[in-house]
């Protein structure tokens, strides 16, 4: 396992195992798609250096995208394959941080009115349920390619956890609020 690569390399390694070869652009649209739903989606720019760096290693191949075409289009290879089962099977994960916009300024509320950090809060459940909707749709857009041995299997239970997930934000929001609320 190649010790010198960040956990973006090995989540972009992970979206391109899903047969079929994608440039640069259709990565980032992908990444964009599901890695922002439970991880950092990368910029365009990082996503170009990771793909150099795993072309680099060998975890990639690269092909012109077609005859008149600049940009390439990148595939796993069999090393890239065996690297990234080797990361999933023997890499144990880091325990994941809150970094969380909102518990930061709600952490340091007592120098605004409390009404601002309940406008806060609230306005974090509109987000909450915006979220919710779009990764909902990406829920759907799996249902009957998420049966067992399916390529989407995974990717359909990593969409339920994060519904799960972003419904249990909503109910610690609104208990805060009744918290807030009751001062």
């Amino acid at each position: 396992m190649s010790q010198d690569l960040p956990t973006t390399s090995y989540a972009l390694l992970g979206l391109l195992t899903f047969g079929d070869d994608l440039t640069g652009y259709e990565l980032k649209q992908r990444a964009d798609r599901t890695l922002r739903f439970y991880w950092v989606s990368p910029a365009m720019s990082q996503v170009y250096t990771e793909l150099e760096r795993l072309t680099a290693h060998g975890l990639v191949s690269a092909r012109a995208a077609g005859p008149n075409q600049r940009s390439s289009k990148y595939s796993i290879t069999a090393k890239g394959r065996r690297t990234l089962t080797a990361w999933l099977e023997d890499a144990p994960p880091e325990f994941p941080v809150l970094k969380h916009p909102v518990a930061l300024r709600l952490l340091i509320g007592h120098l605004v009115d409390p009404e601002h950090s309940k406008a806060l809060l609230r306005e974090h459940l509109a987000a909450l349920t915006a979220r919710r909707a779009e990764l909902e749709q990406v829920r759907e857009s799996l249902h009957g390619r998420d049966a067992p041995g399916e390529a989407f299997r995974y990717p359909s239970l990593v969409a339920d956890w994060g519904l799960e997930y972003l419904d249990g934000e909503r109910t610690i929001i609104e208990k805060l609020l009744l918290r807030l609320d009751e001062e």
